[in-house]
């Protein structure tokens, strides 16, 4: 069966500046982890015990959160769901996301609201990762980070994707998805510019 798509490009501003190893033949990242319309270039990603890998989701505060709070605002372009367990930092607290709102006073920015608080003070710019289960102490990544995703592609709905997967290389740190400092420390091979 034929089938058109009509779509427009965009410029597109690229990330890497160097990418000296990458992840042989690509990787088939899941398309159930993503709630955004691309994939897009720097997005870290784990690996299960299946070999599929998935999207470590990794957002950025834009307001402070006090160590009692259990609603932490963050900026958009996140793919965090209900459901999902978020942790400030491994091996501390790590709870269920319970619900998700439009920050009413930001429109770029969610309000994740967790369903205990999480313990610690967090600043605006620290980060929020995904847990791999609930519990009050030593939370670890769902799935532990191993590699930047080399360009972005449009999501399509029900469809696993095959890309490129880079372990070693340099790159644009502005121009990619929040990471945060506890993948970066996973990601030895990548230098954050």
């Amino acid at each position: 069966m034929l089938k058109i798509d009509r779509k427009k490009d965009k410029r597109v501003i690229r990330a890497f500046t160097h990418k000296l190893a990458d992840i042989p033949n690509g990787i088939t990242v899941s398309a159930a982890d993503l709630t955004q319309k691309v994939l897009h270039e720097g997005t870290p990603v784990g690996k299960d015990e299946n070999g599929l890998y998935h999207v470590v989701k990794v957002a950025v505060l834009s307001a402070d959160a006090a160590d009692t709070a259990t609603v932490y605002t963050v900026k958009k372009g996140h793919n965090f769901k209900v459901g999902d367990v978020v942790m400030l930092a491994t091996g501390s607290k790590a709870y269920a996301i319970t619900g998700i709102a439009t920050n009413a006073g930001d429109a770029t920015s969610d309000d994740l609201t967790v369903g205990t608080t999480l313990g610690t003070a967090a600043k605006v710019g620290n980060a929020i990762y995904h847990a791999a289960k609930a519990g009050a102490s030593g939370s670890v990544f769902k799935y532990e980070p191993v590699a930047l995703v080399g360009e972005s592609y449009d999501v399509e709905e029900l469809s696993n994707h095959i890309v490129n997967a880079w372990t070693i290389g340099q790159i644009r740190e502005s121009n990619i998805p929040p990471v945060g400092s506890a993948v970066k420390a996973k990601l030895s091979g990548m230098v954050f510019i």
